[in-house]
């Protein structure tokens, strides 16, 4: 297991995070690359830089994600807890319960995984395709539970949780998306980091930082991590939850606790948690029209594939924004992508003709 090192600064002025003291158990392959995205930067008028990191390309493990970068940080608990079985919970097309079965796999343990109806959509092959169709190939106990969304605490996940008990084993409890387990915004904090030794190298800095957002540690943990540079409010969630009062206190939430865990040395406040609401319609995981535009734009442009969930969603919402000028003339912005083009399986019908 190996510790990162949280002492960057950008101008002199970034705050040291203790983020070392966190045993992280490696299952990336390194800082995730930084591409400009120069054809569809000139399609939308030239005015704003457009760069992605490369989330979805951080790992070997089916295809990676933003997931894994949490589970670095979770996994060293699994294990110091003698756990044998990882339960989680997701959506049917759900990247994290993916991850959590890579994962499980890669370390040897077994993977109970509950896979709720969270979304309304009703392609034949929804449920036989795509991340769930992985998550059964790398040897999962998946089961289908027929209840609809909410990114709180779920019922069915813990009776999963006592089942594995019941049965003998010894269950260790990953939450929706990893991110309200007490350790799941630490990865992203992990990214700032990144992020600014890659701005050394680049030569400059970013303006704002586009993530999706639904169960929020991924933004929390960007959140935290930009902070310690003063930028936490230009890290943009574009909600993807169709709950976004929901989404958003959970954020902050998560926010909170994990700047304590790094001794961030600043009170966090609900204005820090910039949310924009516009592009979830018209429901958790359903794409709308101008998200499948998104999604064909983007490969077309640039042959980044993204999602019809979580990814469609932010390139969407931050095409609309480039072309509306919340960005100011000249900005640099980073897209995080966060992987799950799995998913694109699922809804192989919108797309029956590309």
């Amino acid at each position: 297991m190996i510790g990162l090192t949280a002492d960057t600064t950008i101008n002199g002025d970034a705050k040291a995070m203790q983020l070392e003291k966190f045993a992280r158990y490696p299952l990336t392959f390194g800082p995730t690359h930084i591409e400009k995205l120069d054809r569809l930067s000139k399609h939308l008028g030239g005015k704003v830089e457009l760069y992605a990191k490369r989330e979805d390309c951080n790992s070997g493990l089916a295809y990676g994600g933003n997931k894994l970068r949490k589970l670095e940080y979770i996994i060293p608990d699994a294990i110091a807890s003698n756990a044998d079985t990882l339960v989680s919970i997701g959506g049917v097309q759900s990247n994290h319960t993916r991850m959590v079965a890579a994962v499980a796999a890669k370390i040897g343990m077994k993977c109970r995984l509950v896979q709720e109806s969270w979304v309304p959509h009703e392609d034949a092959v929804y449920d036989r395709v795509g991340n769930i169709l992985l998550s059964r190939v790398m040897g999962a106990d998946v089961r289908l539970v027929d209840d609809g969304f909410d990114i709180g605490i779920r019922k069915s996940w813990e009776q999963a949780i006592e089942e594995v008990k019941a049965a003998g084993g010894k269950p260790y409890a990953i939450p929706a998306g990893a991110s309200v387990h007490k350790f799941g915004g630490l990865g992203y904090v992990g990214f700032a980091e990144e992020v600014r030794a890659q701005e050394k190298e680049l030569g400059f800095k970013f303006d704002y930082i586009v993530v999706c957002t639904v169960t929020g540690s991924t933004h929390a943990g960007m959140l935290v991590g930009f902070a310690a540079d003063g930028r936490a409010r230009k890290v943009i969630g574009i909600d993807g939850s169709f709950t976004p009062a929901q989404t958003k206190a959970q954020v902050l939430s998560i926010a909170q606790n994990t700047a304590k865990l790094v001794e961030l040395g600043q009170d966090l406040v609900a204005d820090d948690v910039v949310l924009i609401e516009d592009y979830a319609y018209p429901a958790y995981g359903v794409p709308s029209d101008e998200t499948k535009e998104a999604i064909r734009l983007a490969a077309k442009l640039e042959g980044m594939i993204t999602d019809p969930v979580y990814e469609g969603k932010s390139m969407q919402g931050m095409i609309d924004l480039v072309q509306k000028g919340y960005f100011p003339a000249g900005s640099k912005v980073l897209y995080a992508h966060l992987g799950g083009a799995p998913a694109l399986n699922g809804y192989a019908y919108a797309f029956r003709n590309g």
